[in-house]
Order: structure tokens, then sequence, then C-alpha cells
């Protein structure tokens, strides 16, 4: 298909950060932490363990927050003698309890969930500013009113490009596969055109 921005995970996909008040209680947190980071590991997923003891646990989730790694795990003295681990989704700011055993499969499928879900707003997003236009002044207002996408003919010449991106700062991006082969004409030079192209700006 065509590469319209398509939604890719933060390349850090998981942060593990422990939670504590004495330093006595790190040693068996950093040991479940470093079992998970394995095993997420092994299963592909990126994942950091933060243990660094010059910042607070609140300050670290609103840094990967903004970085924007989507699964965050905390690990507590609680959740040590519980065997449980906090899952948080950064999508949708769901927090979840799961056991230590569930965590790699619950956190992997949880991955492509997130995956879907930014994939799919991307889609919405995409459908609902795609304007199937004909004319070049109709183009040039949508250009400068809305931005978004615009499906129309194109005689395939690199001088009618030119005057697009001039005109309106926009650049043909590709011929989309799922658009069906139509007869028209060029929204700019008014020759022939076999199908539709889609013209977005670069932003």
């Amino acid at each position: 298909g065509c590469p319209y921005e398509t939604a890719r995970l933060a390349p850090q996909q998981v942060v593990i950060i422990p939670i504590y008040t004495r330093k006595e209680e790190m040693e068996g947190i950093s040991q479940l932490a470093g079992q998970i980071k394995e095993g997420l590991k092994e299963k592909g997923i990126t994942v950091k363990y933060d243990d660094r003891d010059t910042h607070k646990p609140g300050w670290k989730f609103s840094e990967y927050e903004l970085k924007g790694v989507p699964v965050r795990l905390a690990i507590g003295p609680r959740d040590l003698k519980n065997g449980t681990v906090e899952v948080a989704r950064r999508d949708t700011l769901e927090k979840k309890i799961i056991t230590r055993e569930e965590v790699v499969p619950a956190v992997e499928s949880l991955l492509e969930e997130i995956q879907q879900n930014i994939y799919n707003k991307a889609l919405k997003f995409r459908t609902e500013n795609t304007f199937k236009l004909d004319s070049y002044r109709d183009f040039m207002e949508v250009m400068e009113q809305k931005g978004g996408f615009v499906l129309a003919h194109w005689d395939g010449t690199t001088e009618t490009e030119a005057r697009i991106k001039e005109d309106t700062r926009a650049t043909i991006r590709c011929m989309p596969l799922d658009v069906d082969q139509e007869e028209g004409r060029c929204i700019v030079s008014g020759n022939p055109s076999r199908q539709r192209v889609l013209i977005a700006r670069s932003y």
C-alpha cells in the first residue's frame, strides 16, 4: 500500500519503574524486574529498567509518557509480596494489576492492541481528511483551508507536479493501490489521466 505516515511504535516499547522507600527493598524489585525484562526481550520487545535513584517514580512516569513509551510497568514492595506488577498503557491511561507469570503475554498482546489502536486512529483521520476533487480551484482552496489529503487526476508530468508544489506546497505522495483506474482530466493541465493520485502537504 501507500506509506501514509504509518503508525510506528516508539523505539522503546516498555519501561519498568521501581517504587520503593527503603534501599533494602530495591534488591528484590531489581531481581523481579530483571526476570520480566529478560522474558520480554525474548519476545523481541525493547525494554528499559530505570533504576536511577536521582529521580522520583512520578517524575519518571512523566518522562516516559512524554517520550511516548507505550507500556509502563511499576513494581513496588507490595507487588513483591503479592507476586504482581502494575501495567499501564499510555494511549488510554488504563492501569491493571497483573500476576508476574502473566506479565509477558499480557504486555505482548497489549502492544499489538496499542499498535492497532494507533493504526485505526490514523486510518480514521485519513478517511475523514481525504477529499476527491476535480477542479484546481477547489484543490487550492482545500489545501489553504483544511490541508489533509486530496485524490485528484494528474497527467504524470514533472511540470504539473512542480506547479502544484509552487502554488500549494503540496506534493504527489503516491498512487493508491486501492483506487480504481478511472479516466479523467488532470486538475492542472486538463490532459488525460488514467487514475487519481494522492496529494498532500509535507509538514
